[in-house]
């Protein structure tokens, strides 16, 4: 259940990340998912260290933990996009 969850919740997530950094209409639902989950990841290692929380992969699901895999989805696009496309956007 726990799996279902993080799925639906990463595909949110990397959804409401790919409409801030405008790569929306590139990217599908599967290719959201990812972004969702990958960028979690990313926060788990990268952000918490810095403020605290856990990101959804650890199974928690409070505002926090959210808001950090919001954070970490927006830095893998920003990452992608600089490769991409030479700036952040």
């Amino acid at each position: 259940m726990t799996l279902i969850l993080i799925l639906l919740v990463g595909g949110v997530i990397g959804w409401l990340a790919s409409i801030l950094m405008r790569t929306d209409a590139q990217q599908g639902i599967l290719l959201n998912i990812v972004v969702g989950i990958i960028g979690s990841l990313i926060a788990g290692f990268i952000i918490t260290p810095l403020i605290g929380g856990a990101p959804i992969t650890s199974g928690s699901f409070d505002l926090l933990s959210l808001f950090v895999s919001f954070l970490g989805a927006v830095v893998l696009l920003a990452i992608v996009n600089l490769f991409r496309r030479g700036s952040v956007r």
